[in-house]
């Protein structure tokens, strides 16, 4: 079985924190009006793409799952963008934003909770090693947490760090199992 690939939106697909007036190279601009995004005299929300992160998440040995506030969303805004098809999607339970969360970032538990022990990559732009550490005492499987820079969102050393690390859960061919 493929570990799963957690893809967060904002931050490691959409480099929010980039300086308003200067796309990254390779982006593309959308404007959205996703739930929560309604208000006819609010602007559309502005989303940075790269259509070249479909194609390389895709060939990456995962399997996909949005890990996004965006929740389903996801797979009506951003995915058909991106050239993704629709892929599950944890969703959140109401308040979990507002949990107290002793230091943690209030996915974590969820992101634990929801992955019940299946080896995961997780790609966010929120947790600490605070998150680290709790995944590492409460996950029974082999995890990653890769920090995507806000700034940047996913470069190529991004996605070799993702591969490494799959080949190296995935372990020797010999210890697979079918």
């Amino acid at each position: 079985m493929k570990p799963l690939l957690l893809v967060d939106v904002d931050g490691p697909l959409n480099p929010y924190a980039a300086a308003p007036s200067r796309r990254p190279e390779g982006y593309r601009t959308h404007r959205m009006r996703p739930t929560g995004w309604q208000d006819p005299w609010q602007k559309p929300l502005r989303v940075w793409l790269n259509p070249s992160h479909g194609p390389a998440l895709q060939d990456l040995p995962f399997d996909l799952v949005w890990c996004t506030t965006w929740q389903a969303e996801a797979n009506e805004w951003i995915g058909p963008h991106l050239g993704l098809p629709e892929l599950p999607v944890i969703t959140w339970p109401d308040g979990a934003r507002e949990e107290e969360s002793g230091g943690i970032f209030w996915k974590t538990r969820h992101v634990v909770a929801w992955a019940a022990g299946r080896a995961f990559a997780w790609i966010d732009d929120e947790f600490t090693d605070r998150d680290r550490g709790y995944v590492t005492a409460h996950h029974d499987g082999p995890a990653l947490l890769h920090w995507v820079s806000p700034r940047l969102g996913l470069l190529d050393t991004d996605f070799r760090t993702l591969a490494a690390w799959a080949a190296e859960a995935a372990g020797p061919e010999d210890d697979r199992v079918a």
